[in-house]
């Protein structure tokens, strides 16, 4: 770090003085250099900006204020020798308060640095968080005199060393991965495995019962809600509840401290940095579920917490200067047209990447990253600095392709490199499965791997993020027992959370001690589950859905911190679970549902089969009009293991054993008959959903048998490779 000599003494008190140095104006942040602290902050339009050193969190005022007097290309800068890890800081930053223009500069407010790799601890809500005066006739019009220090959480200057011990990121390819999406906190907090002094934190992720849980599980892609630090909003505080999910950020350098069990001043940074090796030594990745797309500060009416006080025109879309563009449904969004808010971006992005060691990004709601203007442009300068980066466009890139806004539902217009949370997947497999009227060449795309979709972009099968259930919405238990949504704990009437969920009951709304009820349910678990993992693409699981968790039928639990979201290991469906781990190893043990590129449907040159085939009842091949006119209820599908059409990474071909699949989603049995010899000269039946079973030593049928198909079920047939000719 580079020191200027002509040093300035800034005097708070006659009992306190600090030297300063002009500094460097990157990086921005807090950077710790051993010997003092640089400090560096993006603000175009203040006119004076003051760096204010705090002694410790309950401090109710700064002890030290730096006025920061170098500003070069809007960032303002300064060095402080002597200073340590373990500092807490924060910003006042001066400017004109005329919010009808854009402008909402409020010094009385202390700011939360941007960059700030840790934050010390929550907001305390107060009138004071507001750069208007609360209850006053001219709303965010009035400006506020009280002073917000005593009540927001402080940024703190970190240590980034780190022991990695050599441990490299596993670097999984798409098509052997299986993600798992979970909470830091509900994954671990009742899990009796884990010590009581750390469930609930990074560091119960890291515990060797939770690897040891999700390595037997077969999972190796832990997908976290968020854990950049985020705000819980003050109206669900009053309401005495909480942000549980998280989609709230505030700072997108820091690990929340809600999620630390080992202290608030920078020791959360190592926990979680201790988390991901833990998880990258037993071969799991870890993806981050990130939301660049807004912040906690919400509306104008919202507090002035950290962008809206450093330079609110500089961060935010605006619409007449004083109001938020709010394409996300909380209030604002972040403006990736302009080059700080681009580089905010990108530079959270590779620090999660070269410093936490991260292995990719889920981004919430990304399709208004890629708005330019109102539109939706995937050309947009977001997605060309993405695809430039060497570190960036390296790592997984996992989109949730929507938003609320004019055409922001894009599923499979992300470009090449991106996948995508498929919701076309989820919507056709619920109908399927609950019996709605969908069409057979709808179920056939979304079976392998939407082509319709990704294809005419030269993406891959694995573009498609397959779902049945996620965060958002019924859980799988709730999926096949709940009609009805059941959302009122959270306090709006039961008006929040989706009213169309594709769900059915089985014929007994919620809880039921009905056994034909309950063996029904059960069932269409084993036929979610196996149609998931089955399906060419990259499958994700919800955490508890692989034994059965519910959340009582809600099915928005954002804001629910308790025994609703949490996962209740004590009542886990063993029999599913079991299931479950079987189903996944299976899958994994055979390269033909996790294939790289797609199906041609032709034959194979000098086989004569092709390397797909699609099958009536009467064991004929499907005839064309079949797809556009049959309503998906039952069909057979045979996969080729001589088919697979690429090559291991030492060039040698790739073959698998064949299977014939038949899915039945009528309410009643069918009777199929079993391909003819030329398809395979034996099959051996090692899945049945009706009969929960999985298994490598099933039942032999000759070619041409007649099997029957219990009523929504799925039996799947094995023709071993060794029998066949290659």
């Amino acid at each position: 770090m580079k020191k200027v000599s002509n040093n300035n003494v800034v005097k708070e008190s006659e009992h306190s003085k600090i030297l300063v140095y002009p500094g460097e104006p990157y990086p921005l942040g807090a950077t710790w250099d051993g010997e003092g602290v640089n400090f560096a902050l993006y603000s175009e339009n203040a006119t004076g900006v003051e760096l204010c050193l705090f002694e410790s969190q309950e401090s109710l005022r700064e002890h030290i204020k730096i006025e920061i007097k170098e500003a070069s290309h809007h960032v303002w800068h300064v060095y402080v020798p002597g200073l340590k890890p373990g500092q807490l800081y924060g910003y006042r930053v001066h400017g004109p308060y005329e919010p009808a223009y854009g402008f909402r500069f409020n010094p009385n407010k202390l700011l939360i640095d941007p960059y700030a790799k840790s934050v010390s601890g929550t907001i305390q809500w107060h009138d004071a968080l507001f750069g208007y005066v609360i209850g006053d006739e001219n709303e965010d019009l009035s400006f506020s005199e009280l002073d917000s220090a005593p009540y927001i959480p402080k940024s703190v200057v970190i240590d980034p060393t780190f022991d990695w011990e050599g441990v490299q990121p596993p670097e999984i390819p798409y098509h052997d991965t299986i993600l798992y999406e979970t909470h830091v906190k509900g994954f671990t907090f009742l899990n009796k495995e884990i010590p009581e002094e750390i469930r609930g934190t990074y560091a119960a992720m890291a515990h060797p019962a939770t690897i040891k849980y999700l390595k037997e599980l077969g999972v190796n892609a832990v997908e976290l809600m968020p854990v950049h630090h985020f705000i819980s909003d003050r109206h669900l505080k009053e309401r005495e509840l909480t942000n549980y999910w998280g989609y709230n950020s505030i700072g997108f350098f820091a690990p929340d401290v809600r999620y630390s069990s080992s202290g608030t001043h920078g020791q959360q940074v190592n926990e979680f940095k201790n988390m991901v090796k833990e998880m990258h030594k037993a071969g799991i990745e870890v993806i981050l579920d990130v939301v660049y797309n807004h912040t906690g500060e919400g509306n104008h009416m919202g507090p002035t917490l950290s962008f809206r006080g450093i330079d609110n025109m500089s961060y935010y879309r605006l619409m007449d200067g004083r109001y938020y563009m709010d394409y996300t449904g909380t209030g604002n969004t972040l403006n990736a047209r302009l080059p700080s808010v681009l580089r905010l971006i990108m530079d959270s992005l590779r620090y999660w990447i070269t410093e936490m060691h991260v292995d990719g990004f889920r981004f919430d709601l990304a399709s208004t990253l890629a708005r330019e203007l109102h539109e939706v442009d995937r050309l947009s300068a977001f997605f060309d600095i993405i695809h430039q980066d060497p570190i960036i466009s390296q790592v997984k890139l996992i989109a949730e392709p929507w938003d609320i806004g004019y055409d922001g539902y894009q599923v499979g217009k992300f470009p090449m490199g991106w996948a995508e949370w498929n919701g076309r997947y989820r919507d056709c497999m619920r109908d399927f499965w609950r019996g709605a009227d969908s069409m057979l060449a709808e179920f056939a795309e979304r079976f392998t791997g939407s082509s319709d979709l990704y294809k005419g972009e030269y993406r891959r099968p694995t573009a498609s993020i397959n779902f049945i259930t996620a965060h958002d919405g019924f859980t799988l238990n709730d999926l096949v027992s709940y009609n009805a949504k059941r959302n009122f704990a959270n306090g709006e009437d039961n008006n929040d959370g989706d009213d169309h969920n594709r769900s059915w009951n089985c014929g007994s709304e919620g809880p039921s001690d009905n056994p034909e009820v309950m063996e029904l349910r059960n069932k269409q678990k084993r036929n979610f589950l196996t149609t998931l993992f089955l399906s060419q693409g990259v499958p994700m699981l919800v955490a508890g859905d692989e034994w059965g968790r519910t959340q009582g039928g809600n099915n928005n639990a954002y804001c629910q911190d308790n025994e609703i979201s949490w996962l209740d290991w004590e009542k886990a469906d063993q029999d599913l679970l079991t299931f479950s781990q079987k189903l996944i190893a299976f899958s994994k043990a055979h390269r033909s549902f996790r294939r790289r590129d797609w199906f041609r449907g032709l034959p194979i040159k000098g086989k004569g089969l092709e390397d797909i085939a699609w099958f009536l009842p009467d064991g004929s091949e499907m005839p064309e009009e079949n797809w556009n006119h049959d309503y998906a209820k039952s069909l057979g599908i045979f996969l080729n293991g001589k088919g697979i059409r690429h090559v291991n990474k030492k060039g040698e071909p790739i073959y698998d054993d064949s299977f014939y699949m038949i899915f039945n989603a009528h309410f009643e049995p069918v009777e199929y008959k079993l391909p003819p010899k030329k398809y395979g000269t034996e099959w051996r039946k090692v899945i049945d959903t009706s009969a929960n079973c999985i298994t490598e030593d099933g039942q032999l049928f000759e070619p041409d048998a007649l099997v029957t198909v219990d009523s929504r079920s799925i039996i799947v047939f094995k023709h071993a490779l060794e029998q066949q000719k290659i």
